[in-house]
């Protein structure tokens, strides 16, 4: 009979015990934390959703009936219905309060105007905005997207000084993001200026979520194959436990 004594069972508990991480595993912990804070920081499927949806409603039942006012009320109602779900689904809300607050800004402007197109003005200037956010943060050298990420991946700031394949990585997702913006621009405001309404509405709708996703796509792409986040904040607990550590060694009383 074989011999299973203690040093047979320290062997057998040893090899159930994981060993430490490779590299390959920390890339790859890397890569899930950097998809899971792509999700959140925009939104996800029901952020697409409720970027979407008001529009195409807006745009549906103005094509039907022309009246603004119903149409503009429409959209709102729908957009409130879609903030009322994540609510039931205890979801963020940021999101939702943006795109209710987007949706009415949009229908208050168009029936103060009387103009059907500025419905969509305030979401057009602000995807401007954005972009032009994007590009300067990434000349500047303080990429938008990391700035975003950093806190999510528990890294901060130390991509900037620390780990430059992902400061590169976070610059070359900024300026996608900051080009698709600009070229998603330069499509909608000349169907502002002189197209029609349901033109403008459903071209609007077609570019809602296709630029998305080729953005979080290429912000994926860059992000998976940097360096992985150096974790900063569980460096500063492992230092504050070592600062307890050396306080209480220093206060017991010599042998």
């Amino acid at each position: 009979m074989t011999d299973t004594g203690p040093t047979g069972k320290h062997a057998a508990a040893a090899g159930a015990r994981p060993g430490p991480k490779t590299q390959e595993d920390r890339e790859e912990g890397g890569r899930d934390a950097a998809r899971t804070a792509l999700l959140e920081a925009f939104g996800g499927f029901w952020g697409m959703v409720e970027t979407t949806v008001p529009g195409l409603v807006f745009v549906v039942s103005y094509t039907v009936d022309r009246d603004l006012k119903v149409s503009a009320v429409a959209a709102l109602a729908v957009s409130l219905v879609l903030a009322l779900v994540r609510l039931a689904r205890r979801q963020t809300l940021k999101h939702a309060f943006g795109g209710v607050f987007g949706v009415a800004f949009g229908a208050f402007f168009a029936m103060m105007s009387g103009n059907a197109k500025d419905f969509y003005l305030p979401g057009m200037l602000y995807t401007l905005g954005l972009a032009a956010a994007y590009v300067v943060s990434a000349i500047a050298r303080y990429p938008l997207i990391g700035l975003m990420l950093g806190p999510v991946l528990r890294e901060n700031l130390s991509w900037r000084t620390r780990n430059p394949g992902r400061f590169r990585a976070y610059t070359k997702a900024t300026w996608a993001w900051g080009i698709i913006l600009l070229v998603k621009s330069a499509i909608l405001f000349p169907l502002y200026l002189w197209g029609d309404v349901t033109e403008l509405g459903w071209v609007k709708v077609a570019l809602g979520v296709p630029p998305f996703l080729l953005a979080v796509y290429l912000t994926w792409i860059f992000l998976a194959k940097a360096p992985p986040p150096i974790d900063v904040i569980a460096e500063m607990e492992a230092e504050e436990r070592a600062e307890e550590e050396r306080a209480a060694a220093a206060a017991e009383p010599p042998r």
